[in-house]
């Protein structure tokens, strides 16, 4: 099952644990031109808490049960696209879910020692 974490409802204060909802729906299977990806590494931003208020922002607001936004490192765990060929790739993509079919357009293919990197300079 594809594991989502989903806003429920806007945070008042220090977002809680009761302000967001963890959703379990069916794997997609990515069509042609699309990859699926296995997210690894989830990014909990600043930027995010604008995004959870109804206030106007340079980003779009997530709506009530809206999959939350942000960045995340990722696996390609099946490719329907020539660019992105087997399970080795790691790539950026942008929603907080854990697989999720996608166009290759936002992807950015790293190679694993860049990555690691990468994660060890940022935490």
């Amino acid at each position: 099952m594809n594991k989502q974490i989903t806003l429920a409802t806007r945070p008042v204060g220090y977002p809680k644990e009761s302000d967001f909802k963890l959703v379990e729906t069916p794997i997609p299977t990515p069509e042609d031109g699309q990859v699926l990806v296995k997210t690894i590494y989830l990014s909990v931003d600043p930027y995010m808490r604008g995004r959870m208020n109804q206030a106007r922002s340079y980003a779009a607001n997530v709506e009530f049960n809206e999959v939350m936004v942000g960045g995340v490192v990722a696996q390609v765990v099946e490719s329907k696209h020539t660019d992105f060929q087997g399970c080795k790739k790691m790539c950026e993509a942008n929603q907080k879910q854990h697989c999720k079919q996608v166009q290759p357009k936002p992807l950015i293919s790293v190679e694993a020692k860049t990555l690691l990197k990468k994660i060890i300079l940022t935490t």
